[in-house]
């Protein structure tokens, strides 16, 4: 257990609640987390379609990388790394939570 925080035994047939890692940062570049459990809330859901936007952006970049790379400018080769560069955070950060979530384990140190 973390320092300041304790938990109750869950009563019979009650999960207990775990800490989701959300799909964007919090103040100063920091993760930001959310207690559910299993029937989730609307910020849960906001969440859900947060990770599949992103994954979907993601999957659209990669296409356009591929069509601009062969005549690419200079310019436009940073541009597209800085872009596929925060597209891979996001990816990233969507594949932990749902590691985390799923095997119930914090993934990464």
């Amino acid at each position: 257990m973390s320092a300041g925080f304790e938990s109750a035994q869950p009563e019979a047939g009650q999960r207990l609640r775990a800490a989701r890692l959300l799909p964007w940062s919090g103040d100063e570049g920091k993760s930001s987390y959310l207690i559910t459990d299993a029937r989730g809330g609307r910020l849960s859901r906001l969440a859900d379609i947060a990770e599949t936007t992103q994954l979907d952006m993601g999957a659209q970049l990669l296409t356009h990388a591929e069509d601009v790379l062969p005549d690419a400018t200079e310019t436009q080769l940073r541009f597209l790394a800085e872009r596929l560069t925060e597209a891979l955070r996001d990816i990233l950060r969507v594949v932990e939570s749902r590691e985390r979530r799923t095997c119930g384990c914090a993934c990464r140190p």
